[in-house]
């Protein structure tokens, strides 16, 4: 999907783009744009629901203006792995850990939703920045939307092809060299929060942190 997010003075606001399932132990996976002040960067929040549970926020700042033009946002999700991208360069990996006990959305199907609302309670400086309804409209843009998937019913219980697709094949089980080096690079220059060393919130190191190499 390419986004060209609301421009000027967008406090309080988010844009989302993101995957998830329809019941009570839902899976999701978001893109969440963090609005902000004129002048202020834009914050991309990224979390992972498995069964319900979330709380796996990151936090980075984007690298560029993402109100300008247009970039790239996707999403690479198989049975290994779920890769989130902006512009081709992972920001954030987040492994099968079904070994470690961690639950791995892979069980339910998932429909793709955007949406522009409203959270002034704690999208910017945590609910300190509300939001400027003097400035609306608030719009944001959306083109060149593409999904390479296997179609499943909502009853379907997982997406078996059996080895048989390209995200299924070994290069997108890990990330190559050159992809880690860039997903290192983010992790140092752009990232300002992530759960995994967050200990105030989560005194334990959460176990998929140690295969994602959040530490």
């Amino acid at each position: 999907m390419q986004i060209k997010l609301v421009p000027g003075d967008s406090a309080g606001t988010v844009t989302a783009f993101y995957l998830s399932s329809q019941n009570s132990e839902h899976d999701e996976i978001d893109f969440e744009f963090l609005g902000n002040r004129s002048g202020q960067p834009y914050i991309l929040q990224t979390n992972v629901f498995t069964g319900g549970q979330g709380n796996r926020e990151q936090r980075v700042y984007l690298w560029f203006d993402p109100t300008i033009g247009y970039h790239y946002y996707s999403i690479l999700w198989n049975m290994y792995q779920i890769v989130f991208f902006v512009d081709d360069v992972p920001i954030r990996v987040f492994k099968n850990c079904k070994e470690l006990g961690v639950r791995f959305p892979f069980n339910q199907p998932m429909k793709i939703y955007s949406s522009l609302w409203n959270a002034d309670d704690w999208a910017t400086r945590g609910g300190l920045e509300k939001t400027d309804w003097s400035k609306a409209p608030f719009v944001a843009s959306y083109r060149g939307f593409h999904v390479d998937g296997c179609e499943a019913s909502v009853n379907a219980k997982f997406c078996n092809t059996q080895g048989r697709r390209w995200w299924d094949q070994t290069a997108f089980q890990d990330l190559d060299s050159y992809q880690y080096r860039k997903l290192a690079e983010v992790r140092q220059k752009y990232t300002i929060y992530n759960y995994c060393s967050d200990r105030a919130r989560l005194p334990a190191v959460p176990p998929e942190c140690h295969k994602d190499r959040d530490l």
